[in-house]
């Protein structure tokens, strides 16, 4: 069942099952606001399953929910998503972390397992991110892994355009980086 696994994660499907992990993370104002404008209601978090599920299906990934093995807790989502930005196809990686597992290196260590994922076993040849200006910890953790911002855009969220920096790392440019910061 396990898709990804770090040194310190397992990354495996979200299932029907996970309602309540689920309904924990994505009804989290604290979470939710700052990068997606709203938080789910009960019905809501049950369609947000069935979409992701459906990724699996279509795309072959989507989110994953993000266990701690030392504890066995789940620690919040990350994955890879495909998302249409100005009319272009893209693969995008992104997570969501309960706020106790903030500061402790789980957005890097997932989000670079992710994107060895994207690379090594989907053959992709670029990825990004979209970041809002405000979320300097994203922002971190997209330059740890050597990213730079490539565009903006404004994006709907709750009715209300936000502003978005895309970051983006080519296959080519991560495995440079990889290699020089031996990461």
């Amino acid at each position: 069942m396990c898709i990804i696994e770090t040194e310190r994660l397992l990354l495996r499907k979200i299932q029907q099952n996970d309602y309540n992990e689920m309904k924990s993370i994505l009804q989290d104002e604290d979470l939710m606001l700052l990068g997606w404008g709203k938080t789910y209601s009960d019905k809501e978090v049950k369609i947000w399953i069935d979409k992701i599920t459906q990724q699996y299906e279509d795309f072959g990934y989507s989110y994953y929910i993000a266990i701690e093995k030392a504890s066995n807790s789940v620690i919040g989502i990350m994955g890879i998503l495909p998302i249409t930005i100005k009319e272009v196809k893209y693969i995008e990686v992104a997570y969501i972390l309960k706020k106790e597992y903030w500061n402790k290196g789980y957005a890097t260590e997932g989000m670079k397992a992710c994107v060895d994922y994207i690379f090594n076993v989907l053959n992709a040849d670029k990825y990004i991110a979209q970041v809002i200006p405000e979320n300097i910890n994203s922002i971190k953790v997209a330059e740890k892994l050597g990213m730079k911002v490539i565009d903006d855009y404004m994006r709907e969220h709750n009715g209300k355009d936000v502003f978005h920096l895309i970051y983006a790392l080519t296959k080519e440019e991560y495995f440079k980086h990889k290699k020089e910061s031996c990461f």
